[in-house]
């Protein structure tokens, strides 16, 4: 059964304030649009995710994102979600939900998924709370109300038929309303507070609080070693450095970003980079060891997780580190995603002693914290 995931970041975000459309704008981390992409993408259940953007809005999503799957939109968010639905071609479920909503727990799309086995459509939603009065003033019982959020679920012939039977002349308060005309019952399963929108400029700061306090920091460190040799490169941090020498080892002997990968890797248990890139294997045979570094950083945004900042510590008597720091920490930042300052980048010697101190090799150890959601405090 193939479900895609539309995401719809087709708005101009005027309301929100900032030079940028706010599903580009920073928050907690990484662009808003992202939180939203890694969520869908890193559910078992689902198989592609197809970002809905405005005209003109390729090169924001390429900075944001990278290469994605994308459609551009159109005047409404009707007219951008019929878009979406155009663009997949074929499925048997889809998602579709808003990108002003970042933060999705897997378990509101496990809830949604599982309401489709008997259902044409789910949505979630939290009962309300307020006191609800009509703008006469009459006071409106709340019993059986909720409020609605996204991502809604929906089997991919049922709903688009009901985009194709709703008006042109006429909006639709959301997807559900249009699989209702049709005479579809939708089920409704429940949300989270976690999907609260984000539309003004106080909703960011808002937005943050709620994924701070569901965030625990984690630190772990990493440690590697690798022996000097002839005609071999010196990559340091993703640096080609000059030196007489470079490290040997089955891939570019990277002893920089060896060390942060398995810091990383550190703080969500995922093994260390033996275990995901065995030295047994020949595929890795001289590999860029930007490639490790960008699995490791994958698994942390897989689970909700946010890089905060690295702190590497090159041990060596020679070359000398200094007059090439801060091509290592731009690298370093690159390769994360991460602003330079929040990437450290130190050097030291070991008194002439041990293996690095008779120049046999060099050895680096970092570490690496990150928030993650839950885990112990």
């Amino acid at each position: 059964m193939k479900t895609v995931a539309i995401i719809v970041a087709a708005g101009s975000g005027t309301r929100a304030g900032g030079s940028v459309p706010k599903q580009f704008a920073p928050l907690a981390g990484k662009p808003m649009l992202k939180h939203s992409v890694d969520a869908m993408t890193s559910h078992p259940g689902i198989d592609a995710v197809l970002v809905v953007i405005g005209a003109g809005q390729e090169d924001a999503l390429c900075a944001a994102l990278g290469n994605v799957d994308v459609v551009v939109g159109g005047a409404t968010r009707r007219e951008s979600v019929a878009n979406g639905l155009a663009a997949i071609g074929g499925a048997d479920r889809v998602l579709i939900h808003d990108a002003a909503r970042p933060f999705l727990p897997q378990a509101v799309i496990d809830r949604l998924l599982a309401a489709l086995e008997t259902q044409e459509g789910a949505i979630p939603g939290l009962p309300v709370a307020d006191t609800l009065v009509s703008a006469s003033g009459v006071s409106v019982s709340r019993e059986g109300l909720v409020r609605v959020q996204t991502p809604q679920a929906f089997r991919y012939e049922a709903i688009k038929a009901a985009h194709a039977a709703w008006p042109a002349d006429r909006e639709a308060t959301d997807d559900a309303q249009m699989l209702r005309a049709l005479g579809h019952d939708v089920a409704v399963v429940e949300g989270d507070a976690m999907l609260d929108k984000v539309t003004h400029p106080a909703d960011f700061a808002a937005a943050e609080a709620r994924f701070g306090a569901q965030m625990r920091v984690r630190t772990a460190t990493g440690y590697d070693v690798h022996r000097f040799a002839e005609r071999e490169e010196l990559w340091l941090g993703g640096v080609l450095v000059p030196h007489s020498q470079g490290l040997s080892g089955h891939s570019d002997a990277d002893v920089a970003l060896h060390a942060i990968t398995d810091a990383l890797l550190g703080t969500i248990g995922a093994g260390d980079i033996g275990m995901h890139f065995p030295p047994s294997d020949p595929q890795w045979r001289g590999a860029a060891s930007a490639k490790f570094l960008e699995h490791a950083a994958s698994l942390v945004a897989a689970q909700g997780g946010v890089i905060d900042f690295i702190d590497l510590t090159i041990i060596c008597e020679a070359p000398k580190i200094g007059p090439h720091r801060e091509a290592i920490r731009a690298s370093i930042a690159g390769i994360l995603g991460l602003p330079v300052d929040c990437v450290s980048v130190k050097a030291t010697t070991t008194e002439r002693l041990g293996f690095t101190g008779r120049g046999e090799g060099m050895a680096a150890q970092a570490v690496a914290t990150v928030r993650v959601p839950g885990g112990n405090p």
